[in-house]
């Protein structure tokens, strides 16, 4: 019989360094946002042009800031025209990039025509918005797009070339085996895309949708060019109205943004596993 006793298992060993790192990189996170908040809910007679008062947590928690902030950017009328550009740029972005991701990335490994044309559009990656705005400003106010729909398309563009790269990258990892079962079956090559190479695209679409909604949605230059003197606002641009009428009255403009993080926060939680997902079988691969 063996009396020897079991080895005892050896704990885990920290490793500090790591620690440390995930630690700055969470108060790294963290602090803008309570500063975001501390400010918004604090009233002008608390602000001091002190770091430490600013850091102070507030005497009384009012809302009376947010209020006041919806009323003066017009809120809901600028959140509806965020949403509906949001929310249109990435239903059609999804739909169009994912379709030309497909075709480059079944095609351009064996025909040299398709490879130039996917480098060809990959490289509007590296076309600066700067050089593009004057010209588009003009061809936008001739083709009159100088509204909602006009900063749609554009975003569609804009963004094309860095989806375009991930949905391509991301069909190395879809087995083409399925795709020729499916033509076996008698299926065309439509009813295979959608149905078959389409849903398993899902981490990839959450990772497009997100990185779309985050430059749709924080955008200001290409809405406030393109639909300069039609009055139509988006929050980026509505809030630009507190750097100018009310001076140095931060509470205001915190408070504003504050609001306006809330819907693309919400979206990215719910979207973050498919997120992660999508860049991780797509980017690196």
């Amino acid at each position: 019989m063996n009396t020897k006793a079991a080895p005892k298992a050896s704990k885990p060993k920290v490793n500090w360094m790591l620690t440390v790192i995930l630690f700055l990189g969470t108060i790294t996170v963290f602090f803008p946002l309570y500063m975001t908040l501390n400010i918004a809910i604090k009233q002008p007679t608390e602000m001091t042009n002190d770091v430490a008062g600013a850091l102070a947590p507030p005497k009384e928690w009012s809302l009376s800031n947010f209020a006041e902030a919806m009323r003066v950017t017009d809120f809901w009328n600028s959140l509806g025209n965020s949403l509906l550009i949001t929310v249109t740029t990435i239903i059609l972005g999804v739909l169009i990039y994912s379709i030309v991701g497909y075709v480059f990335g079944r095609t351009m490994a064996t025909n040299k025509k398709y490879k130039f044309a996917y480098f060809y559009v990959v490289s509007g990656m590296f076309v600066p918005f700067a050089i593009l705005m004057m010209p588009l400003v003009k061809q936008t106010a001739q083709m009159h797009l100088g509204n909602q729909l006009g900063v749609i398309l554009l975003y569609i563009v804009f963004y094309m070339p860095m989806n375009v790269m991930l949905y391509a990258s991301y069909m190395k990892n879809i087995p083409i085996g399925l795709e020729e079962a499916a033509y076996i079956d008698g299926a065309s090559t439509f009813k295979t895309f959608w149905k078959i190479i389409f849903p398993m695209m899902k981490p990839m679409h959450a990772t497009v949708a997100i990185m779309t909604a985050l430059g749709t949605w924080n955008d200001v230059m290409t809405p406030l060019v393109i639909m300069s003197g039609t009055g139509i606002n988006t929050l980026p641009i509505a809030q630009l109205n507190f750097q100018t009428q009310f001076g140095t009255n931060y509470n205001l403009a915190f408070a504003s943004y504050t609001m306006a993080l809330i819907p693309i926060l919400l979206f990215y939680v719910i979207c973050q596993k498919q997120i992660i997902g999508g860049v991780a079988n797509g980017a690196i691969k």
